[in-house]
């Protein structure tokens, strides 16, 4: 079985990784994590309006897509070294674009059997202002989607 697991570096990420581990161990296959880098974002400053202090810190940090870009793989290195630390070598990938469409079209075309996402549970309120990406990738996937918090 091939597993597929998306991560931003959240813990709720990192608990998605322990359970597809643990789903690997026993059912047999591989695992792949991704991380989307969405140059609009950073190019931009975001389509979504700011949340709040931190976010805007966030956007005011984050100066260019290289950063991103370097960022997104000291997130991905760091989940491969939690998943050897769970006994498990990971493929890694670095996605680019809008994160629902480049996990869930990633997934389609590379014949992923499903897909692992933390889950933050932000409240209602938030997430109709910012949105979930967990949400919108159990809408849009074309595979079984296990979300994890």
């Amino acid at each position: 079985m091939k597993f597929l697991v998306a991560t931003d570096g959240s813990t709720e990420a990192e608990r998605a990784l322990a359970y597809a581990s643990d789903v690997c161990d026993a059912m047999g296959g591989s695992i792949t994590v991704v991380h989307a880098v969405d140059p609009e974002v950073y190019d931009e400053g975001g389509t979504e309006p700011i949340s709040g202090l931190s976010d805007a810190d966030r956007r005011l940090i984050i100066e260019n897509v290289e950063d991103a870009e370097e960022r997104g793989l000291d997130l991905l290195e760091d989940a491969a070294a939690f998943a050897r630390e769970l006994g498990h070598d990971v493929e890694t990938e670095l996605l680019y674009g809008d994160p629902v469409l480049e996990i869930t079209d990633y997934a389609t075309e590379g014949g992923f059997d499903t897909v692992f996402v933390g889950h933050r549970g932000r409240s209602e309120r938030t997430e109709r202002m910012v949105g979930s990406v967990a949400k919108d990738v159990v809408e849009r996937a074309t595979v079984p989607v296990t979300v994890v918090r």
